[in-house]
Order: C-alpha cells, then sequence, then structure tokens
C-alpha cells in the first residue's frame, strides 16, 4: 500500500445538512463517527444547522437561501459543497444526496425503491407519468442517479444488510462500491440500578413509580406512536388491566398532532412528551422497555441504544426494521410481524411487564448483543474506506 493508505492524516470534508445531536439517528451516526476519526485526520464539517462542537473539528456553514421547498434546498446544498469541496481534500464524504463525494453513506431507501418497487404495467406507467410531471421527483432521481454512479475510490456505505440488498436490487451496479457500517455506541452500560432510575426520572419529570415504556422518534407517525398509544389503552382496560405511562421524545412540534388521541384514550396523565432531548442517557435510564412499532427504519439506532442499557425491546420484524434481522425473537427481542397491529404489541408489552424472567433474559441479552457494535471498532471500518478512497486516487 502507499502513503495514504498506510496512516497518512487524512484531509477530510463531511457532508450533513443538519449536523445536530438531537436531528434523529443518521446526524448522530455522522456525528459520532466524525468525533472518533477527529484524532486521526483533519476532518472539515460542511452543514446548514451546525449544532456540535469536538476538538479538532472545523465547522464550515452553508448558507440557506431556501428552505422550502427542500428539493431546491436539496441541489443548492449538493451545489454549494461541490463548490467548496472540489478541490483541497483527500476525502469527501457525503451523508446527503449529492453527486459528488468519494464515500457516501446511505441512510434511507432508494427513492427509486420507493416509486416503482412492486409496480408494474399501468401502475408502473401512472408513477412514471407522476414522476415527469414532478421537477421535486426529476430532481431527486436525477441527484440519486449522479451520487451512485460509479468513480474512482467511489464507496458507498449502508447503514445495514437490508439496506445493502435494496440498493443492489435498485441499483444492481452499485454492489461492487458497497459496504455495511451499522450505527454503533460508546458503551454497554446494562440496566440502570433502582436509584439511577428514581434519579432519571426526577430530572425528565416523569412519574417515579409504576412501569414506564420508551418511545423515541422525530417522525411519529412513521415510526408508531399511534399504534403505542392504542396499546397502552388495551392494555389498561379489565380484565387484568395494565397500567404503563409512556414517555415520547422527539420533535416537539409533532406533539399537538397525538394530543386528540391521547385525550380520546384517557391517557393524559400517563403519557409525558418530552422534546428533543441533548443526551439521551436520562431517557434509557428513567425506562422500563422500548416500544418501536416503525413502518420504517433502515436499521434503527434508537433500538441499539435501548439494548445497550439493558433495556427490553417491541420492535418491528425486519421487513421494516434494518436492526431487527440481526435479532432473535424471544431472545434478545421481541419482534412485531405487523407493525400496526396494536393487540401484538400489547401482547409484547404485556408479557415484558407480567414476566419478570424474561424481562431480565431479554434485558441481559439485549446488552450483551449492542457491546457488538462499538463506535470504535466502526470507526475503524470507516477509516479503512477513507484510506482505500485517498489511494485510489493518488
Amino acid at each position: 500500500m502507499n502513503a495514504a493508505s498506510e496512516g497518512r492524516r487524512l484531509r477530510v470534508a463531511v457532508l450533513s445538512r443538519n449536523f445536530d445531536p438531537t436531528g434523529g439517528g443518521a446526524e448522530r451516526y455522522a456525528i459520532a463517527l466524525v468525533e472518533h476519526l477527529a484524532a486521526r485526520h483533519e476532518i472539515h464539517v460542511f452543514a446548514q444547522s451546525i449544532h456540535h462542537q469536538h476538538p479538532g473539528v472545523t465547522y464550515h456553514p452553508v448558507v440557506m437561501p431556501l428552505a422550502r421547498p427542500r428539493w431546491i434546498n436539496q441541489l443548492w446544498f449538493a451545489y454549494a459543497t461541490w463548490r467548496a469541496t472540489k478541490s483541497g481534500f483527500d476525502v469527501v464524504h457525503s451523508h446527503e444526496n449529492t453527486w459528488h463525494g468519494q464515500v457516501q453513506t446511505v441512510h434511507v431507501l432508494p427513492i427509486r425503491h420507493n416509486l416503482f418497487v412492486g409496480r408494474t404495467g399501468w401502475r408502473a406507467a401512472m408513477r412514471w407519468l407522476k414522476v415527469v410531471t414532478s421537477p421535486r421527483l426529476v430532481a431527486y432521481l436525477w441527484l440519486e442517479k449522479r451520487r451512485y454512479a460509479p468513480q474512482p475510490g467511489r464507496r458507498l456505505v449502508a447503514t445495514s444488510n437490508t439496506l445493502r440488498d435494496v440498493l443492489v436490487a435498485t441499483h444492481p451496479h452499485t454492489a461492487p462500491m458497497l459496504e455495511v457500517i451499522t450505527p454503533g455506541i460508546e458503551a454497554a452500560p446494562g440496566a440502570a440500578s433502582v436509584a439511577a432510575k428514581r434519579a432519571a426520572r426526577e430530572v425528565l419529570g416523569l412519574p417515579l413509580q409504576g412501569p414506564l415504556v420508551l418511545f423515541v422518534a422525530n417522525d411519529f407517525h412513521k415510526k408508531g406512536l399511534g399504534t403505542v398509544l392504542e396499546a397502552l389503552a388495551q392494555l389498561s382496560k379489565a380484565p387484568q388491566a395494565l397500567d404503563l405511562n409512556l414517555a415520547v421524545v422527539g420533535n416537539a412540534t409533532q406533539a399537538p398532532a397525538f394530543g386528540a388521541q391521547v385525550k380520546r384514550l384517557g391517557l393524559e396523565l400517563r403519557v409525558s412528551f418530552l422534546g428533543q432531548l441533548q443526551n439521551m442517557g436520562g431517557a434509557y435510564e428513567a425506562a422500563d422497555a422500548l416500544a418501536h412499532p416503525t413502518l420504517e427504519d433502515t436499521f434503527g439506532m434508537v433500538v441499539l441504544e435501548a439494548m445497550a442499557h439493558g433495556l427490553p425491546v417491541a420492535v418491528s420484524a425486519a421487513r421494516f426494521c434494518g436492526i431487527s434481522q440481526l435479532l432473535t425473537h424471544g431472545e434478545n427481542a421481541l419482534l412485531l410481524q405487523d407493525p400496526t397491529d396494536v393487540p401484538a404489541l400489547a401482547t409484547a408489552l404485556r408479557a415484558i411487564f407480567t414476566d419478570e424472567g424474561l424481562r431480565v433474559r431479554l434485558g441481559l441479552a439485549a446488552c450483551r448483543f449492542a457491546q457488538g457494535f462499538r463506535w470504535e471498532n466502526l470507526s475503524n471500518d470507516l477509516n479503512n474506506i477513507y484510506k482505500k478512497s485517498a489511494s485510489s486516487h493518488e
């Protein structure tokens, strides 16, 4: 190998429109890898929203002339960062739908997949008609085509095996460029002590007594908050009523949309909307279990983090949530075959909170599972990709 692959300090540009730990799983993924690689390389972050500081990282704000429509801002961000990084960097690493960047981390399903999968004949024709009459879809598909185009040194990084498989099925030519680097954790502290749990609840203003379910998302609809609320209401009915409290963490602007459902179900005293948290550790310590009946997650970072804190998790099956491809039902998680099935989620939560042996076994196995996904090791994988990419175009 040449000098680049042997450990030379590289100058790396990282592109992520929202560089904020409260932004969601993709944002926290990008931030964690930047923090772990900052000591090895000269890292420059290009973002439109920056709420992060780390020693050795240089931040470059990218202006946002228009926040809406999003597709125009996406094109602008791609153009602005292309201009800013087209020279002077050994590696450009994009977490966004851009046409440039030797390393492209893919966090979401391909747009082409979402538009056309499972559609043939007249249904496919109608989708093409929708595309050609929509500047937004034309722009997104064009960016995606350019993003996945083969280039010297280009590597595509999928955040799960399921996402990798979808990428290959949708864009077969990407197979030789693809690698998988999942989200990770800093540590696996395991279950919180009784005292730590109580202290965490006091800080967050949560009920000090009674079982507490945690729900974390920035898109409450897609991640299944409605299903969780219905399951809690079902569990509270006789016979064998089980009253569970719920802590909801995420985009506070979505809370009012669920207020009517909370009121209709009579859950006003048992549901707490906490908004976005800079540090999720306290929420995991306060909770007794995680409910994640997501309709779509390429991995499910919040599931891994909850498992690292020894929480039993009820999570959608693999075709809805990428991490579930790695999990075993009844061993380290309870998998939901249909995330909209309220009785199934209620049954899973009842099992967790009425069977202490199951709850303990799931929590211990969850923590053991999470220990295999440390950011330290995952950043080594990305570092190797950086070195290969840099050496390929020297």
